[in-house]
């Protein structure tokens, strides 16, 4: 039966915050990710992995408050720390140097991470009725496989 956020249990709400949680951090630390390797390529592809990289930054900043708004219509607590982030996440930072196909490389890994999880929480939110955060689940889970093809043509 598909339910509409006021209507969702106490149990339903809490298993979908959580996975949402989840999406947050992780879209966050690749917001973050996508930025740092934005001001660092280098390389005979720096201008089309210069742009590609603010692409990415770009369409997960705002997709991490789409995210966090519907944690919030649901009557959960959206995590906003970095530090809670950082130990929810599955994509991890990267510090110092590394080369364009490294950055690539990374990245690609944090885009199918990002499309798993969203992935997995579509069905958690499907699986209690709510079908919103379900087709919100699944249009991110989109951009991210979508961003996961752009980055692996580059390897090819």
């Amino acid at each position: 039966m598909t339910q509409t956020a006021a209507a969702l249990s106490t149990d339903a709400k809490s298993a979908i915050v959580e996975v949402l949680n989840q999406s947050v951090a992780e879209t966050a630390v690749t917001t973050m990710l996508a930025q740092n390797f934005h001001w660092n390529v280098t390389g005979m592809a720096f201008g089309p992995l210069h742009e590609l990289f603010q692409k990415i930054y770009e369409d997960h900043f705002e997709a991490q408050d789409d995210l966090a708004e519907r944690i919030k219509a649901i009557g959960g607590h959206a995590e906003g720390t970095l530090a809670g982030m950082l130990d929810r996440s599955k994509v991890g930072e990267h510090s110092g140097t590394a080369s364009d196909r490294e950055m690539i490389k990374m990245m690609l890994d944090a885009q199918e991470t990002l499309a798993a999880t969203l992935a997995g929480a579509g069905e958690i939110s499907a699986g209690h009725g709510d079908t919103l955060t379900e087709d919100l689940c699944i249009a991110r889970g989109q951009t991210h496989e979508k961003f996961a093809w752009f980055l692996r043509s580059h390897l090819a």
